[in-house]
C-alpha cells in the first residue's frame, strides 16, 4: 500500500466528516439540516485542501487512501478514547 504524507488537518477533516456522515445515516437523526450543513462544509474543506494540488496529492489513489486513514484512525480513537 502506498503512503501518502497528508497533512494532519486534512486528516481530521476527513474524520469529522466521518462522523457527521454517521451521525446523519443513524436512525432517525436529529438536527438533520445542522448535520447536512455541516457535512457540506467539511465537504467543501476536503475538496478544496492544498495538499490536492501537490505531486502527491494529484495521484487518483490518495483520496481513497486518505478515506481509508481517517477510517482506521477514528477506530483506534474509540478503542482508547
Amino acid at each position: 500500500m502506498e503512503s501518502f504524507p497528508f497533512p494532519d488537518d486534512l486528516v481530521q477533516t476527513q474524520q469529522a466528516w466521518l462522523a457527521v456522515y454517521h451521525e446523519l445515516a443513524a436512525p432517525r437523526p436529529r438536527r438533520t439540516t445542522a448535520l447536512r450543513r455541516r457535512l457540506l462544509v467539511l465537504s467543501a474543506r476536503v475538496q478544496w485542501h492544498p495538499f490536492w494540488s501537490t505531486p502527491p496529492g494529484r495521484i487518483p489513489a490518495a483520496r481513497v487512501e486518505l478515506r481509508r486513514l481517517a477510517h482506521r484512525q477514528g477506530q483506534r480513537e474509540a478503542r482508547t478514547g
